[in-house]
């Protein structure tokens, strides 16, 4: 991806957020600038990745199969200084935007519709050999668990939620408007965690054609010592 198509799909999510009355942390406005000032007091940010997060999936059409996230908190697997067991995920999600078939190992996690559009889930259960199952799914959509039919579409209005345990396919996409979607799991790690039906990369190559207007979650400078 090219830095300049990042940073306007950042500049996009930071309006859509403005305009939906949710209010991102202090962190989502720094400059790369104002990062190469901040101490050790802000390694949680740096070592759980907290923050701006936009990937195409490798397609190289953004607008067809990315995802824009900010991680707002999430604890962290690998580092015993950090014993949160949660993670709050904020997704920007338009419309057709299709987030490709994935399931993760260890993370549960409630999918919500913050606002917007309708939120489509498509749903399969995972084989043994990590294929899509043919087998019902049991689904659990604002605590009401029911069965469903493998590749089952369950449209999430706003305000409702759906529950993926660990080894569920799932893909989603937005329809009607883009959605505001938020993210509630157990901790996540995008390095090991991620489980993608086709093999795909979780972040992007990044074609440097401008400044960078945010930092990416992977992209923090060390603390100055």
């Amino acid at each position: 991806m090219k830095r300049s198509e990042i940073n306007q799909i950042i500049r996009d999510g930071m309006e859509f957020c403005r305009r939906m009355n949710f209010n991102l942390p202090p962190f989502s406005k720094w400059t790369p600038e104002e990062w190469e000032t901040k101490g050790h007091e802000y390694d949680e940010i740096r070592d759980n990745m907290l923050g701006w997060d936009v990937t195409d999936h490798g397609s190289g059409n953004f607008a067809k199969y990315g995802l824009l996230l900010f991680t707002i908190r999430n604890g962290n697997v690998k580092l015993d200084e950090y014993d949160k067991p949660y993670a709050e995920k904020l997704l920007i999600i338009g419309v057709d935007q299709t987030c490709p078939y994935h399931f993760h190992y260890y993370k549960m996690e409630d999918i919500i519709n913050r606002g917007g559009g309708e939120l489509m889930i498509q749903v399969y259960n995972s084989t043994d050999d990590y294929q899509l199952a043919d087998t019902p799914v049991e689904v659990m959509v604002d605590g009401h668990s029911y069965a469903v039919d493998p590749g089952t579409i369950v449209c999430l209005k706003p305000g409702e939620s759906i529950t993926l345990p660990t080894y569920m396919y799932h893909r989603f996409w937005a329809e009607g408007e883009m959605v505001l979607c938020g993210e509630v799991s157990m901790v996540n790690d995008d390095n090991t965690d991620n489980h993608f039906l086709e093999e795909l990369p979780r972040f992007p190559e990044i074609e440097e054609d401008e400044p960078p207007f945010r930092l990416l979650c992977n992209e923090y400078p060390p603390a100055p010592e």
